[in-house]
């Protein structure tokens, strides 16, 4: 609704409350579930609104109090290959992470999103990006973002939107999505770790 004269700013002081309040009670990241932006080519205008709410708050000398674990270079396919806050060159102190949703999803020849730009501004940790190629169902493989706070462990799974009817010829198909499960640590078995999905999809509901 950005060109509504009375509604224009509502989304952005909503995402700018909800970054004010993990900022104030110092959670230890954002997770966003997809559609931070509403359009596939978000206007210049809120590119840079966004862009100003999350280098507000996430950029601060806050201490990260958690560490990732697992293989980072899987686990965001961007150009630097490793959480925001590990960057010498950015002091993050609120980390955030997202997959995208249904609007905006990557498109185009070098498959990109809205999200990648955030993601190379380095705000955002952009994770559950597959790359499906060809017209057949294709296969995805998710191996999850883990994560180890003191005794707490766990595995993050991320998977952005995929057009629902190829997505559930994918689970109907044998091997089509695969589950990577966290190989044991020291101190943590496969069973401690807390499974979370971060998923972007339609659900059917049947009202007879």
């Amino acid at each position: 609704m950005e060109k509504d004269e009375i509604r224009r700013h509502d989304s952005f002081q909503s995402f700018d409350e909800i970054c004010s309040i993990a900022e104030e009670r110092q959670v230890d990241f954002l997770l966003l579930g997809g559609d931070l932006f509403h359009e596939n080519k978000p206007s210049r205008s809120t590119l840079v609104k966004a862009i100003e709410i999350l280098r507000r708050h996430c950029l601060n000398d806050q201490p990260v109090q958690f560490q990732v674990v697992s293989d980072q270079t899987v686990n965001f396919q961007n150009a630097f290959g490793h959480v925001n806050y590990e960057d010498p060159h950015f002091n993050v102190g609120l980390p955030v992470f997202s997959i995208h949703g249904n609007h905006d999803d990557p498109a185009g020849v070098d498959n990109l999103s809205a999200v990648d730009i955030l993601s190379a501004c380095n705000l955002v940790n952009y994770f559950g990006k597959m790359v499906l190629g060809g017209s057949g169902v294709g296969q995805i493989t998710l191996c999850p973002i883990l994560i180890r706070k003191g005794s707490t462990a766990v595995a993050l799974y991320g998977l952005g939107n995929i057009r629902d009817e190829r997505l559930n010829r994918m689970f109907q198909t044998p091997h089509a999505v695969q589950w990577m499960r966290p190989e044991p640590q020291e101190g943590c078995e496969v069973s401690d770790w807390f499974n979370i999905l971060v998923l972007h999809q339609n659900r059917l509901i049947l009202i007879s």
